[in-house]
């Protein structure tokens, strides 16, 4: 009799643990039957999944060979769950909708709107819009340093900073093709690399930050300072993809308290309709080596009276104004765009800006350096 009472004490309190663990719309019990009802007949209303005719290797359950389906559409991973968690969760907002009721979260997710099998068709736009805006920014500082200033007796730069502008530049292009890669099917892997990039990114710019304010050129001296913060963020990319934490989550819906999924790119890891102790070492981490930097660059331009030095103070204050749309979390209008879309529209014209002050920083410098020289 004890053993069944104890039996019964965990599986209660397994079912407790598993409310908390689930947002406001995977709760629902309705959208909870529309799912099942779906997985056995494949169809919700007049919307069938053909994904539901395919066993978890894509082979059809009946039917002939040709059924199934194309390789070049089995990379999205969309099955029969994924299909019909899409389908009741769209059928389950339109009933909401039509008796005055907001939208909710669904796994974690605003419920946005697929387009061609993209879960959020804008971010992705705009993050491969940004990718577009890196690479145009670093093909310019590459012809404006090699082609436009003059060089030294050894045939190499005046601007000592070039090579590592060079490696900014394949980290940021390398973050917004996985985040180009992740808003469009966000599964476990691409979630990581997304996460992990945007991590790396914000660590290299912290190094690049530290060696030109302190204005460091001396090689053993730049592999010195990088060695710690390349360690210090190795580490941390490694403990958010190896480390396994066993915690207890709180579910900030039911709170009404902070949303820590979108207080930047980088903090948009786990299935973030939780504050866990993971996700909340990583914010805190992110927004230190961000807010790190930006002090840097900031206090060093007015100090120095760098000729660009307005171009930097643009992009810093209009980075930490769009951080704003992070933190204010809204559902996407009309399925489509949410304040984490509009975040990645802001940062296009400041990655533009960002690099006409690198280019300028070239320009200066190198004058600065040839006028010693005579």
């Amino acid at each position: 009799m004890a053993r069944c009472r104890l039996l019964l004490f965990v599986a209660a309190l397994s079912s407790i643990f598993g409310l908390l663990h689930a947002s406001a719309g995977e709760a629902d019990p309705i959208y909870s039957a529309c799912v099942d009802q779906c997985e056995k007949t494949g169809c919700v209303g007049d919307e069938c999944s053909q994904h539901c005719n395919f066993t978890s290797g894509g082979i059809p359950i009946d039917g002939p060979w040709y059924l199934q389906e194309p390789l070049y559409l089995r990379w999205k991973q969309w099955d029969c769950l994924s299909d019909c968690r899409y389908h009741c969760m769209l059928a389950r907002e339109d009933e909401r909708e039509k008796v005055g009721l907001k939208p909710v979260k669904y796994h974690g997710k605003w419920p946005f709107q697929r387009v061609n099998g993209i879960q959020e068709p804008v971010s992705a736009a705009l993050s491969a819009l940004n990718l577009a805006v890196q690479f145009h920014g670093w093909v310019s500082f590459f012809i404006f340093v090699n082609y436009k200033l003059p060089f030294r007796p050894n045939k190499k730069p005046f601007y000592e900073y070039t090579g590592l502008w060079h490696i900014y530049a394949i980290f940021a292009m390398n973050s917004c093709f996985w985040s180009v890669v992740f808003h469009s099917r966000y599964v476990d892997l691409t979630e990581k690399l997304d996460c992990s990039s945007a991590v790396a990114l914000l660590g290299f710019s912290l190094i690049l930050a530290v060696l030109r304010v302190f204005n460091v050129t001396d090689e053993a001296a730049r592999v010195m300072v990088s060695a710690l913060l390349v360690a210090f963020v190795t580490t941390h990319i490694l403990y958010l993809n190896c480390y396994q934490l066993d915690y207890v989550t709180i579910l900030y819906d039911s709170l009404g308290s902070l949303d820590f999924m979108n207080v930047s790119k980088c903090c948009r890891v786990g299935k973030l309709m939780l504050l866990d102790h993971t996700a909340g070492l990583n914010m805190k981490v992110c927004l230190g080596m961000g807010i790190l930097q930006l002090i840097l660059w900031v206090v060093w331009a007015g100090v120095t009276r760098h000729p660009s030095r307005w171009k930097l103070w643009v992009v810093v204050i209009g980075g930490a104004l769009a951080a704003l749309l992070e933190i204010y979390d809204f559902p996407p209008y009309r399925g489509f765009v949410d304040a984490h879309a509009l975040w990645h529209a802001t940062t296009i014209p400041l990655t533009f800006l960002w690099w006409s002050f690198v280019r300028d920083d070239s320009e200066f410098r190198t004058t600065t350096l040839i006028k010693k020289a005579k």
